[in-house]
């Protein structure tokens, strides 16, 4: 049976990599690289001794998207120029010049919630209205996903053990991903934020993922 069509973003630009291949060993190796670089910020709050108060900064997310799309876009680590389009959704992500303002009204609404919010519903806010406002011409979800690990993380005060990370989780069957996106898009229009699904998604991954150091525990040899 054929899969049913996946939302996506039509990136607005020329690729800069047109060999699959080619395209496929870059967004791999960018990919990694922006994992390293969120568990590095996860860490610089989380294991640091200088007690610092955190706050996501729209530079954060720019940086982030920079890693990922390095040398596969001409817009890595800027927001996009025009309008884009996410295919097999009904949603139409807001003009390019509302971009700079809605990241930053998103990251005042983190930042505002930090004390009061619980883990899974700031995670599940950055991965929604992140992919809701779709700054970037493409790269948007991955970018999402991290953002969404490093907030998740920093306000449980600790990196989430486990080897089967809520990402790569998300990576490996999109689907309830984007039926949660869906649904937060429909509150949306109704004016009202309900991320219940999100949420829902985001306590099932995590439990995944912890549960998956006790299934490395009963092997003889654990796997990297």
């Amino acid at each position: 049976m054929a899969e049913p069509p996946r939302r996506h973003s039509r990136p607005a630009e020329a690729e800069l990599i047109r060999d699959p291949h080619r395209k496929a060993e870059a967004e791999t190796r960018n990919a990694l690289a922006q994992f390293d670089q969120g568990i590095e910020i996860i860490r610089s709050y989380t294991e640091s001794n200088d007690e610092r108060p955190f706050r996501l900064r729209p530079s954060m997310i720019l940086g982030l998207h920079r890693t990922a799309l390095e040398g596969l876009s001409s817009y890595a680590g800027n927001y996009r120029p025009g309008p884009v389009e996410i295919e097999h959704s009904r949603h139409q992500p807001p003009a390019a010049h509302l971009v700079p303002e809605l990241v930053e009204e998103f990251c005042d609404y983190v930042n505002d919630h930090w004390q009061d919010a619980t883990a899974y519903h700031l995670a599940s806010y950055a991965m929604w209205r992140i992919n809701w406002i779709h700054p970037f011409a493409d790269g948007n979800g991955r970018t999402s996903r991290i953002v969404s690990y490093i907030l998740l993380c920093i306000k449980l005060g600790y990196l989430v053990p486990g080897t089967k990370t809520i990402p790569d989780q998300i990576t490996q069957n999109r689907d309830p991903y984007f039926h949660a996106l869906e649904a937060a898009d429909r509150a949306w229009e109704e004016g009202r934020i309900d991320l219940s699904e999100m949420e829902k998604l985001m306590e099932g991954l995590l439990a995944s993922q912890v549960y998956s150091v006790l299934e490395d525990a009963g092997r003889s040899t654990p796997e990297t």
